[in-house]
């Protein structure tokens, strides 16, 4: 039941915009709870670098003094990808075009992260 409700999120988001290519969602520890990432693409390897990332994420902006961090966000030739916290025991991964709106996306991810933290 639970992971319905996870994939129906997942689904819901990327059919938000066209910019969002895949979306997962992760433990903190980087097991995958549910996910709508493209064929071919390593789950287990989008979980462990998406929770190393998010967990240095925090460290960062713990140590510098940054206040609790809200988002991780990547910048490739080929796009981003955006990591943030789904409550306490969630990460949610985003991956988007590189000419996505960001400020859409970011919206559209904070609303997906904060129904995933209902249904965990």
């Amino acid at each position: 039941m639970r992971a319905e409700l996870l994939n129906s999120i997942l689904s819901e988001l990327n059919g938000s915009t066209a910019d969002i290519e895949a979306s997962a969602v992760l433990s903190n520890d980087g097991l995958m709870m549910a996910s709508m990432l493209p064929s071919g693409m390593d789950e287990d390897r989008v979980g462990a670098m998406s929770a190393a990332m998010l967990s240095l994420g925090d460290r960062t902006s713990r140590e510098l003094a940054r206040g609790e961090l809200e988002q991780v966000l990547v910048k490739g030739h080929k796009g981003y990808v955006l990591m943030t916290h789904a409550g306490g025991d969630a990460v949610l991964t985003a991956l988007c075009k590189p000419n996505a709106r960001l400020g859409l996306i970011f919206l559209d991810v904070k609303r997906a992260a904060d129904s995933i933290s209902k249904v965990i």
